[in-house]
């Protein structure tokens, strides 16, 4: 199956812009904010909470970074304005990291002063290995001055299980996530069952710190290991939340949200092409879940 997965992804590259479209839409919810928020007002309808994403990375320069981030200011006044049960998420690279990380630290600093003054919450996303140090290092300073802010650990990389006990003492609020960027095996688990292990290994041991997470994935032995931890730990409902990509089992996503909170990862923009392009390469099994939605093979 994943060699015909990876067969769909350069099939997909080689389709208009509009067919591709046909293949992303049930991920992304629109090319505008607008779009954004009527698809998080669904989801809130539903009781299910949301993280926005404005898509867009690896910018080229400081002025598009400086658009990244007025778009950013616009879906943190949106959220307010429309009463949403949401909050925003950055990458860092859009900010600026991969030019100036003082400057991206400074970008992302506004946002989270903004986000704080409205009883808001930011997520910085954790992105590629060249970043992991510097996206570190701008979410520990920040923490220092401001409550309202997280960081993901990506429990791929071999190196996250010591990350989450130095950002312990910064009292992290965390997302936890397996990671899809494409590492080298010098530092990062491959095999399905290691990185499952490290990801409940990492898990535990924010659990047994009294830190925030968010369990993000679509893995249901995760999910179900998640279940028993935190049964046998005896854990009350406000120390984590479930976390999903938009357009994933949804099935499931309902299922977890009668029982525990849940928040979807909502990316818009118009920038979705290459998001779209780059989901595919890094994780080819997503090519094969649209093949399937779209022609209902069951």
């Amino acid at each position: 199956m994943s060699l015909f997965n990876k067969a769909l992804v350069s099939i997909v590259q080689l389709m208009p812009k509009s067919i591709v479209w046909v293949f992303s839409k049930k991920y992304i919810a629109g090319k505008t904010l607008h779009n954004a928020v009527d698809l998080v007002k669904k989801l809130n309808s539903r009781g299910i909470y949301a993280t926005i994403d404005v898509l867009g990375e690896m910018i080229k320069n400081k002025d598009e970074a400086v658009e990244a981030k007025k778009k950013c200011l616009e879906v943190l006044d949106a959220i307010v304005e429309n009463n949403l049960m949401a909050n925003l998420s950055v990458k860092p690279t859009q900010m600026g990291l991969s030019i100036d990380e003082e400057f991206a630290f400074a970008q992302i600093e506004e946002l989270v002063k903004k986000a704080y003054s409205m009883n808001n919450f930011i997520r910085i996303d954790m992105e590629d290995s060249p970043y992991t140090d510097g996206t570190f290092r701008i979410y520990e300073r920040l923490r220092e001055k401001f409550d309202g802010v997280g960081v993901v650990v990506q429990a791929y990389l071999k190196r996250s299980y010591d990350d989450v006990c130095r950002l312990n003492g910064y009292k992290a609020n965390y997302r936890l996530c397996k990671g899809i960027y494409i590492e080298p095996a010098e530092i990062a688990y491959k095999g399905k069952q290691e990185i499952r292990d490290n990801f409940l290994k990492i898990l535990e041991l924010i659990f047994k710190s009294g830190k925030y997470v968010g369990i993000a994935t679509h893995d249901e032995y995760l999910i179900n290991e998640s279940f028993k931890m935190i049964k046998n730990m005896n854990l009350t409902n406000d120390k984590f939340e479930f976390q999903m990509l938009l357009g994933v089992r949804e099935d499931l996503r309902d299922k977890i949200s009668r029982d525990y909170k849940m928040r979807i990862y909502v990316p818009f923009g118009d920038q979705w092409y290459r998001y779209s392009i780059r989901r595919l390469q890094e994780n080819p099994q997503i090519a094969g879940h649209i093949f399937k939605n779209i022609f209902s093979i069951r």
